[in-house]
């Protein structure tokens, strides 16, 4: 079985969990608890997975199985570009390391390489 990407979350309006697979967005289960709708989900799923497979088709691959070069770039504006060296320069970091910070939602934290 592939590893996929499951998440569960709560519904207000509906009043029970919705799991999700990523790999498969329009696809989703409900159940009464975050556990049933994440094995709901991953029926659902293995259920397809074996559909393609009967059809010699391929299915959607994992997103975590996946090899990231770790490298993608980012257009912004160039107010936002120089707002973010200003505040890498007062961090005493690279632009990179404080852009990468702020993509994991954390604080600065000191490098003695200039190149991260």
């Amino acid at each position: 079985m592939r590893n996929y990407t499951y998440r569960a979350q709560w519904s207000v309006e509906s009043g029970d969990y919705v799991a999700l697979c990523l790999e498969f967005p329009m696809e989703s289960a409900r159940a009464p608890t975050a556990p049933e709708a994440i094995t709901a989900i991953e029926k659902t799923i293995s259920d397809l997975v074996a559909e393609y497979e009967r059809e010699d088709t391929d299915p959607p691959p994992s997103l975590t199985d996946r090899q990231y070069s770790g490298t993608f770039l980012i257009r912004t504006s160039s107010m936002l570009h120089g707002r973010l060296m200003v505040e890498s320069a007062e961090q005493g970091v690279s632009l990179n390391h404080w852009v990468v910070q702020k993509l994991a939602d954390r604080g600065p934290v000191a490098s003695t390489d200039p190149f991260f």
